[in-house]
């Protein structure tokens, strides 16, 4: 990959470019072989990116399930 992207959203939205340009009839097939390598790289990211913020979400839930006396607590007042 050229550079790895800041965010999630910039990956993406270079994969939207990618495609865009891949799809262009005036895109030679070596030039598109290239987009190609790029975006399975992207895609990678994008993917890693995804599971971490599950893992994330997950161990919120899990914290939230742990702690239900807690949320109970809060609602009694």
């Amino acid at each position: 990959m050229k550079k790895a992207p800041k965010t999630f959203e910039d990956g993406l939205a270079r994969l939207q470019a990618i495609l865009a340009q891949m799809q262009a009839q005036e895109t030679p097939l070596a030039e598109s072989v290239k987009l190609y390598a790029e975006a399975a790289d992207l895609i990678q990211y994008c993917n890693t990116a995804l599971e971490t913020a599950q893992l994330q979400i997950e161990e919120i839930d899990a914290k939230l399930q742990a702690s239900p006396q807690a949320t109970e607590d809060d609602n009694d007042e």
